[in-house]
């Protein structure tokens, strides 16, 4: 597997993670929005991920490595369950005097930025990993060089 297909993989990766903190962020932020309707209610986000397989991976070749990237499909509206509160002076309150605020689950959301956190910055220590290996390999090239110039001089 070339370099440039780690940095692809691991790119991906973290552009998606970025999208699941983004919706949760927002989900976060609008938590306690109040609508005077269950329908206006915000409706939390979701990001759909997909895996795409590079066409290598369809290959015979034994020196072909398979890899596959994350895409992100969609963000779509999550249909979960609107909390009525009967708060008859708040000014968005119906006939009736009851809100509508979504029911959003702040502790799962915060479980799911901690575990999106972690994604991304697992992916941060891939680059790290895979710039150290070539900054490895530069360095041993120039060795390589050095000694062969020297090797010339002593046989000269």
């Amino acid at each position: 597997m070339a370099f440039t297909d780690i940095y692809s993989i691991a790119g991906s990766a973290m552009t998606a993670q970025t999208v699941r903190l983004n919706t949760i962020a927002s989900n976060l932020a609008n938590a306690d929005a109040v609508a005077s309707n269950p329908n206006d209610a915000y409706k939390a986000l979701k990001p759909v991920f997909a895996t795409v397989y590079s066409q290598t991976q369809l290959s015979a070749d034994k020196d072909v490595y398979p890899n596959a990237e994350v895409r992100i499909v969609d963000v779509v509206q999550h249909d979960g369950k609107v909390d009525k509160r009967f708060e008859p002076n708040n000014p968005l309150a119906n006939d009736e005097g009851y809100v509508f605020y979504p029911g959003i689950d702040v502790v799962a959301e915060m479980a799911d930025m901690m575990s999106a956190t972690r994604s991304y910055e697992t992916n941060v220590e891939v680059l790290a990993n895979v710039k150290s290996m070539q900054q490895g390999l530069l360095r041993l090239g120039r060795v390589a060089d050095e000694l062969s110039t020297i090797y010339r001089l002593v046989r000269g």
